[in-house]
C-alpha cells in the first residue's frame, strides 16, 4: 500500500490531516457547511487528498469550486450511518421523511434552476399518494412537518437555496404561502449515488460495492489492506475475531495499515490483543462524541459502563462468558429484513441484479490469460540475459552437477523422508487442538514459513486458519435494569432530564443502543455482551455541580472563597 501523505512537508502535515478528517466527517462540504472557510481549506489539498483516499481507502473524492463530497465504498451495511439524516431538532429521519427526500430529489428536473415550494409539492404529491402507506395531505400537520425537515436538510447541504418567500408562510397557509428555491443540480446528483440503479436490485446487497478482485497475490493483498483501512476508519474499533482473516492479518502488521491510516488522519493507534482502534484526543473526528458533555443518554451510557466495570472487577462476581456472534450473522439478518420490504413490482426484471454465489472464482478464460501473461513476462525476462553469460553459466553448472549428482540424489531422498514424517506429526498436533477438532483435515493444516495458507484441492481460493471466537462477559437485562435503578436512586430522577426522569428502563435501552453503536456492548437475546474496548472507560466518573443544602446551585462569585 502506498504511504499516505508521502509528498506533504512536515510543516504542512497537520493542516493536511485536518482536511482529511473534515472530508471523512462531513458528507458534503460547501462554502457555508460546516462553517465558512472550510471549503477553501480542503480544496487546497484536493489533488493529494484524491490520491491518498483512493490508494489507502479505495474512496473517490469529488472536488469542485462549490462542493467537496466523498464517495465511499460500502463493504457492509452500517445502521449507524442513519445519523446523517437528522432534522434540525436532532431527531433522526423516520421512514416518511426518508421517502419524501427521495421523491424530492427525483422531482428536480435538470432543466430547472429554480422551483417554488408549491410546484414541488404539486409534483411529488401524486407519486407519494400512489405509494401504499405513504401519501401526502397538506392538511395533515405531520406531513407538512416532514416536508419542512426535508427542505431544511437539503438547504443545509446547499442543494437548495431560499431566494424568496419562506417555508413558514407555506406551513401556515399552503394556499397563499410559498417559497422559491434555487436548485444546485451538481450537489443533488452527488447526494445519492448508489452503486447500482435501485430499479435493478433484488437485494440490498447490491448497494455494496463488492468489486471483483484479481487472483494475483499482490491484488488480493491490496484489496485486503483497503478493506482493513475502511473498517478502521468507519468503525470505533475493529476486533480481529469479527473480521475476515486476511483483514485481521493486515491490521496486525506493524507499520502497516493502521499506522498508515494514522499518518493520514493524525490519530493515534491503540492496539490490544483483541483488536485495534484509532484514538482521537480532540474528540471531533466522530459523529458520536463519548464520553463528554452530552445529553442524558450519553451520561447514562458512561455511568452504566462504570457500573458494569464494578461488576467485572469484583472478585465475588463471576458473570458467564459467551462467544460474540460474528458480524456476518448481523449482516445476513439485516439484509433479510430489508429485502423482505423490497417491492417486487418496481424491479426491472430484465435488468435485475442478483447477488453472486459464495465462493465465486475467477472465470477460466481470465485465469488462463493471467497465467499466460505471467509466463510470457518470465520468459521475456530470461531472454534479456546475454547469450555469452548463459553459456558460461550452463557449462559451470554442468561440471558441478556431474560431480555431485549422486550425493544430491541421496540427500534429496533423505530430506523427503524427514519432511514427510514432520508433516504428518504437525498435522496430528493441530488436529488434537480442541478449537480445530471439528474442522476437516485440510482446514487446519498449517502453512510452513514461506508457504501460502491454502486449502488443498481448493484451486486458487486461499483458506486461512479460522480465528478463535471472541469470548466476553455476559450481563442479563435484569442486571442492567438494577444498575439503572441504582443510578436513579443515587443521582435523583431530575438528573436525567424531563424526557427520561420517569422512564429509567427506556433510558437504559437508549444507552445500550448508544454503546452498541460504539462497539462497546453487543446486544444479544436476554442481555448484552461486554466487548473489550469497554474496559477503556472503567474509571469514568460523573461530575455534577455542587449544590447547597437549600438545593440551589453553588455559584463561586468570589474566586473560590469558603462559605462562612
Amino acid at each position: 500500500m502506498p504511504v499516505a501523505a508521502a509528498y506533504i512537508q512536515p510543516s504542512d502535515l497537520g493542516s493536511y490531516q485536518s482536511a482529511v478528517r473534515l472530508v471523512l466527517t462531513y458528507d458534503v462540504i460547501t462554502a457555508a457547511r460546516p462553517r465558512p472557510g472550510t471549503l477553501e481549506a480542503v480544496l487546497r489539498w484536493a489533488d493529494q487528498l484524491s490520491r491518498d483516499l483512493r490508494d489507502v481507502l479505495g474512496y473517490t473524492l469529488i472536488a469542485t469550486a462549490r462542493q467537496v463530497r466523498l464517495i465511499r465504498r460500502l463493504d457492509a451495511l452500517d445502521p449507524t450511518q442513519a445519523t446523517i439524516f437528522t432534522a434540525r431538532s436532532g431527531r433522526p429521519f423516520d421512514r416518511r421523511r426518508l421517502a419524501y427526500l427521495c421523491l424530492f430529489l427525483a422531482s428536480f428536473s435538470r432543466s430547472r434552476v429554480e422551483i417554488s415550494l408549491a410546484d414541488l409539492v404539486r409534483t411529488f404529491t401524486p407519486t407519494a399518494n400512489a405509494i401504499d402507506g405513504l401519501g401526502f395531505n397538506p392538511t395533515v400537520g405531520a406531513h407538512k412537518a416532514a416536508v419542512v425537515d426535508v427542505l431544511d436538510w437539503l438547504a443545509e447541504r446547499g442543494a437548495l437555496r431560499l431566494s424568496d418567500g419562506s417555508v413558514e408562510a407555506w406551513t401556515a397557509d399552503t394556499d397563499r404561502g410559498d417559497a422559491l428555491y434555487d436548485v444546485d443540480h451538481d450537489i443533488c446528483a452527488g447526494l445519492f449515488r448508489p452503486a447500482r440503479p435501485v430499479q435493478h436490485l433484488t437485494s440490498a446487497a447490491g448497494l455494496l460495492e463488492a468489486t471483483f478482485t484479481s487472483a494475483k497475490r499482490a491484488a488480493q493483498h491490496e484489496a485486503a489492506a483497503q478493506h482493513a483501512a475502511r473498517a478502521l476508519a468507519e468503525h470505533p474499533v475493529v476486533y480481529y475475531a469479527q473480521v475476515a482473516p486476511e483483514v485481521a492479518e493486515a491490521l496486525r502488521q506493524p507499520d502497516g495499515v493502521a499506522e498508515n491510516l494514522a499518518r493520514l488522519t493524525g490519530l493515534a493507534v491503540e492496539r490490544r490483543a483483541e483488536g485495534v482502534l484509532l484514538a482521537d484526543a480532540g474528540g471531533r473526528f466522530t459523529d458520536r462524541p463519548f464520553p463528554g458533555r452530552g445529553g442524558a443518554v450519553n451520561r447514562a451510557a458512561g455511568l452504566l459502563l462504570a457500573k458494569i466495570a464494578d461488576v467485572l472487577e469484583d472478585p465475588d462476581q463471576h458473570p458467564p462468558r459467551l462467544p460474540v456472534p460474528p458480524d456476518d450473522a448481523d449482516q445476513r439478518d439485516l439484509l433479510e429484513r430489508i429485502d423482505a420490504a423490497i417491492p417486487s413490482n418496481g424491479i426491472v426484471t430484465e435488468l435485475a441484479w442478483s447477488a453472486p454465489g459464495e465462493g465465486a472464482e475467477m472465470p477460466a478464460e481470465e485465469e488462463e490469460a493471467e497465467e499466460e501473461e505471467e509466463w510470457r513476462l518470465a520468459q521475456t525476462g530470461r531472454a534479456e540475459q546475454s547469450e555469452q553469460s548463459e553459456q558460461s553459466e550452463q557449462s559451470e553448472q554442468s561440471e558441478r552437477s556431474e560431480r555431485s549428482e549422486r550425493s544430491e540424489q541421496s540427500e534429496h531422498a533423505e530430506q523427503s523422508e524427514h519432511a514427510k514424517d514432520a508433516e504428518h506429526a504437525d498435522e496430528r498436533k493441530w488436529a488434537d487442538r480442541p478449537e480445530y477438532a471439528d474442522q476437516p483435515e485440510h482446514a487446519y493444516r498449517p502453512a510452513y514459513p514461506g508457504q501460502p495458507r491454502q486449502t488443498r484441492g481448493a484451486g486458487r481460493t486461499a483458506a486461512v486458519i479460522p480465528p478463535r471466537p471472541l469470548v466476553v462477559p455476559f450481563l442479563a437485562d435484569s442486571r442492567l435494569g438494577v444498575m439503572i435503578e441504582e443510578l436513579f436512586d443515587e443521582l435523583g430522577p431530575a438528573s436525567f432530564t424531563v424526557t427520561w426522569q420517569h422512564d429509567p428502563h427506556g433510558l437504559r435501552a437508549a444507552a445500550v443502543a448508544f454503546l452498541a453503536d460504539l462497539r462497546l456492548l453487543r446486544p444479544v437475546a436476554g442481555g448484552v455482551l461486554v466487548l473489550p474496548a469497554a474496559a477503556r472507560y472503567r474509571n469514568i466518573k460523573l461530575a455534577l455541580p455542587i449544590r447547597h443544602a437549600e438545593g440551589q446551585l453553588a455559584l463561586d462569585l468570589f474566586g473560590g472563597a469558603d462559605d462562612e
